[in-house]
């Protein structure tokens, strides 16, 4: 019988292990916080987006595409990744200033894109207890740089460990700024529109969630929204609290909440394939 297709990343890999912890919800809000401070990638979402109308659907929309590149086969993969391009290639936007038109598919947006997201996930997975070393932090800089290729970056262009992202922040910080957009997204995170019905569970669980996520941003990225940072200290409290709190929910519930690809890719592979930090401990075979 023909053995069963890991997908690109494959259940040893860094990423299978980090992608299935729930902190990574708080991850993407902080994400999007940072994305939203360069100018011309936030204005491609302002200007082709409906966030404001279709929240939900957008955020679970990048939940289902992150957990297809994961955990899906090889092809289920390769075909979100096309779909994302396809997508970008279609569509651009105009800077109110100059009038200039571009796509928002120039690379330096999709890098941009690309590393706000993978230090989100980095910085809030350790800040918040979960366990890496230092060399794996490293090896899941360098393995996302296959999430980039799917989105129509260079992987030789990406950086490749957590050094070479940071070189990359410095860089780009010169381009950095807050805009009406930006300003638009952060008060959209702050409150997104629920029923009614939900407006409870708004305030006493998403403010937190996003709350959390605004604090982990780092102290240039406060500045640049005109407000004081919390303490690093204060910050990693609130993030190892929220890592208690959503570690705690049991997995096989959590796992079959949308958009359920963990699951699939354990019937797929059979038990051992279980995402599980106790992996990370585990010694490698020399290579």
């Amino acid at each position: 019988m023909r053995e069963a297709d890991p997908g690109l990343f494959g259940p040893d890999s860094v990423t299978w292990q980090v992608h299935a912890d729930p902190v990574m919800w708080v991850a993407g809000i902080r994400a999007l916080y940072l994305q939203a401070l360069h100018p011309q990638a936030v204005r491609g979402v302002v200007q082709n987006s409906d966030f404001r109308r279709d929240a939900w659907g957008r955020l679970l929309r990048t939940a289902s595409f992150v957990g297809t590149i994961t955990y899906g086969t090889t092809a289920a993969a390769e075909k979100a990744g096309g779909r994302v391009r396809g997508i970008h290639r279609r569509l651009g936007a105009t800077d109110p200033d100059t009038g200039e038109r571009y796509g928002v598919d120039d690379p330096a947006l999709l890098l941009w894109v690309h590393c706000a997201e993978i230090d989100s996930y980095l910085q809030v997975a350790r800040r918040s207890g979960y366990p890496l070393t230092d060399a794996q932090a490293d090896a899941y800089v360098d393995e996302q740089r296959e999430a980039a290729r799917l989105v129509g970056l260079d992987p030789a262009g990406v950086p490749a460990g957590t050094g070479e992202l940071a070189r990359y922040f410095d860089t780009v910080r010169p381009q950095l700024a807050a805009t009406p957009e930006s300003d638009e997204v952060t008060r959209f995170l702050k409150a997104p529109p629920v029923p009614w019905p939900l407006l409870p569970a708004r305030l006493a669980v998403w403010q937190a969630v996003a709350g959390t996520a605004r604090a982990a941003l780092p102290p240039w990225a406060h500045e640049l929204y005109g407000r004081p940072a919390p303490s690093r200290a204060a910050a990693d409290r609130r993030l190892r609290t929220a890592g208690r709190v959503l570690r705690a929910v049991p997995e096989r519930l959590r796992w079959k909440l949308p958009p359920g690809h963990i699951l699939g890719a354990m019937d797929r592979l059979g038990p051992g394939s279980r995402p599980s930090a106790h992996r990370l401990r585990r010694p490698q075979a020399p290579s």
